[in-house]
């Protein structure tokens, strides 16, 4: 499980406590230059971020359900086309599989979390408590600059085949599905997956916090199809 901007693996505690509760075998990671506020995030790029990805999706032995939030969706695309042999079911959760940079005239080292008034204005909050945001702000931690100015490589065809969930929260499945129409780089993997599944749960733009039980439910149902199939 890969946290999404400004996060690490502390982000998915509540849903990784419901999944092992079930009986699943589950970690998350924390990429680099997220570890904390005093980490060197000068020369992280994305491919940093996509090794770090493959690196955990191999050591885990056996093929995995690989989820990713937010904007982890462009390193966890690009690492499902660089070891998709590695990878049983790929989980998107408010999330895209990016074909092209995120932000590529970003300049700077790296983008802190923006202000309470900020997100509030660019994301959804809903359900999310005055603690949980607390919490976020206190432990956020910059997003490297490089990560939002490189491209993933895609080269691998056999990453389209991956079975593939799209987890709607911020915004609806339709929302998505017309956003992809405009043609948005972080989106555009969904216009090549050939084997796609949407789930619409309504909550905000980080629903491991908002509704944690049943974000792991959709996750836990991904990985049994996964290892019955």
């Amino acid at each position: 499980m890969v946290p999404g901007f400004w996060l690490g693996a502390w982000a998915w505690e509540d849903v990784l406590s419901e999944l092992r509760a079930e009986g699943h075998d589950v970690e998350a990671i924390t990429l680099p230059g997220l570890e904390s506020p005093d980490a060197d995030r000068s020369m992280i790029t994305l491919s940093d971020h996509v090794e770090a990805i493959c690196t955990a999706v191999t050591a885990a032995g056996t093929p995995v359900v690989l989820a990713v939030h937010s904007g982890a969706g462009a390193a966890g695309y690009a690492a499902s086309d660089r070891v998709p042999e590695r990878i049983a079911a790929m989980v998107y959760v408010d999330s895209g599989p990016a074909t092209g940079a995120l932000e590529p005239d970003f300049d700077g080292v790296e983008k802190p979390m923006p202000s309470r008034e900020e997100l509030e204005q660019e994301e959804n909050l809903e359900g999310l408590s005055e603690e949980q945001l607390e919490t976020f702000g206190r432990r956020a931690v910059p997003e490297p600059g490089g990560v939002l100015r490189e491209a993933p490589e895609l080269t691998n065809d056999a990453r389209l085949d991956l079975p593939s969930t799209a987890i709607c929260t911020g915004f609806t499945s339709d929302e998505y599905k017309a956003a992809i129409k405009e043609g948005y780089a972080w989106l555009g993997g969904f216009a090549e997956l050939r084997n796609l599944t949407w789930v619409d749960l309504p909550t905000s733009h980080w629903p491991m916090w908002s509704r944690p039980k049943e974000l792991a439910a959709v996750i836990g149902n991904v990985a049994r199809a996964a290892s019955a199939g």
